[in-house]
């Protein structure tokens, strides 16, 4: 090899080495240092059933057959045991000075005691402000003044490719810090679809929940949320909550108590290289919009079956799954703008924005839930009301579920409201069904519900951990 040309191309590979240097830090010392002391570790506590204190060694029933009553004796003090303390936890960040904490909704859901550890091994009792299923967000607030904050940052300029780092308390190891880079944005859960996270390939395990999505400036750029997994361990697919999203339900918790989307009121499918051949686009863009509500916002506005939504205030939707978040993102009544194809002729509609009914009800303010019995199922479940079978429309046979104590289920995409319509292929109509269909189940077999949410039925499948 001539020399010059080997001079050459060692100086370029000096440049390439010195760019690649920029472009990953040596290390996020400086960045983890400023940040650790405002990222807490979260532990609740869901109150099992407590026996009755009067049934006790000498204070049992009197009415109870002599046959059973040595059962009581030969163990400890004699007490009857109850269904134990269910015991949870996760991470989260100070964004104030004076105790506001930012974590998941699922880290304290149904808790009945939350306790936020400091990094330096404080601990309060934390209240809960508000909290928010749909966006997975939850407030609290703790007494305590001059505490550490982080300082949010902007998700929207985040590129694939970015560093970004993770604190949190994976397996309640506090302080872990992680590190990867930004995969993708805009990804969809079918259980959160107003939350296009941001997918990383950053470690996060069970107890990173709640935790902050730190950038190379330091700040915060998304809530650790949910990691994708068959085994409960990272292996690379971790999904956080956009910063931007999350102060949107913040704001609204904190001014209003719950939060208020916009509603469209409009059913939609992907576009497909069929579709858009069939619709008259030039490719597979857009919202295709498969049923319209009747009176809704979109009814009002002129929208109709087979109109392809492309832009709402001037943003695209290059997918079906982009429309939720964006029109869940702005306030009931505000006027906006769509542009829609409707079979190939491009057209601009104005819409006034409903509000979700849902969103009267789901959000929690205030005060933690009560501890509830459960069952075989880890379901708490009640028959509908009359208002909530007007809600569901017009479904006027089923269970309503008002908890779930059952880790499974939660994971499978059961939540509170779902109406059970079917278990294993059997009608619910009423409590005597579900019990009867319950006791009848198998330890360690799994289960089909149909259940029906926000009008469209599907069915969802677990093995439940069985009873307590």
């Amino acid at each position: 090899m001539p020399r010059s040309l080997s001079r050459s191309l060692v100086a370029v590979l000096l440049m390439l080495s010195a760019q690649m240097a920029v472009a990953a830090p040596a290390d996020f010392v400086d960045i983890v240092e400023a940040s650790t002391p405002a990222v807490v570790n979260i532990e609740t506590t869901r109150f099992g059933e407590r026996p009755d204190p009067d049934v006790q060694r000498g204070q049992m029933p009197e009415d109870m057959p002599e046959l059973f009553r040595r059962f009581f004796e030969p163990f400890g003090d004699g007490m009857p045991r109850g269904r134990p303390d269910r015991r949870g936890g996760g991470s989260g960040f100070i964004v104030e000075e004076d105790g506001l904490i930012i974590t998941n909704h699922h880290v304290i859901e149904e808790a009945d005691e939350i306790i936020v550890r400091l990094s330096d091994r404080r601990e309060f009792v934390a209240e809960l402000v508000g909290s928010d299923a749909e966006t997975d967000v939850a407030v609290l607030r703790i007494d305590a003044d001059d505490l550490p904050t982080l300082e949010y940052g902007d998700s929207s300029t985040l590129r694939p490719g970015e560093w970004v780092i993770a604190i949190g308390s994976p397996f309640q190891f506090e302080q872990s810090v992680t590190a990867g880079i930004v995969s993708a944005k805009g990804r969809t859960q079918g259980q959160q679809q107003y939350v296009p996270f941001i997918q990383s390939d950053v470690a996060i395990n069970r107890g990173n929940s709640g935790g902050p999505l730190i950038d190379t400036e330091g700040r915060v750029v998304g809530i650790n949320s949910w990691i994708l997994s068959s085994s409960g361990g990272n292996i690379g697919l971790s999904f956080s909550i956009p910063i931007e999203t999350a102060t949107s339900t913040i704001d609204q918790l904190l001014e209003f108590g719950r939060v208020s989307r916009g509603f469209l009121g409009v059913g939609i499918q992907s576009v497909d290289r069929e579709r858009a051949d069939a619709l008259g686009l030039d490719r597979p863009v857009g919202a295709l919009v498969n049923s319209v509500e009747p009176d809704s916002a979109a009814d009002r506005a002129g929208i109709e079956v087979g109109d392809v939504i492309l832009e709402v205030d001037g943003r695209s939707i290059e997918v079906f799954s982009d429309l939720p978040p964006i029109v869940g993102s702005i306030r009931p009544g505000r006027e906006i703008e769509l542009v829609i194809s409707r079979w190939g002729e491009t057209r601009e509609l104005s819409v006034t924005l409903d509000e979700r009914e849902e969103d009267q009800e789901t959000s929690d303010r205030g005060e933690l839930r009560d501890a509830e019995p459960s069952n075989a199922l880890g379901l708490t479940v009640e028959e509908l009301s009359d208002e909530q079978a007007r809600r569901a429309e017009g479904i006027d046979e089923g269970l309503v579920i008002t908890g779930v104590d059952s880790d499974n289920a939660y994971r499978a995409g059961i939540r509170s409201g779902d109406v059970i319509r079917m278990i294993n292929n059997q009608e619910v109509r009423d409590m005597d069904d579900f019990d009867e269909i319950v006791q009848a189940i198998e330890p360690g077999r799994s289960v089909a519900l149909l259940v029906w949410r926000n009008g469209t039925t599907q069915f969802v499948a677990y093995t439940p951990e069985g009873e307590g």
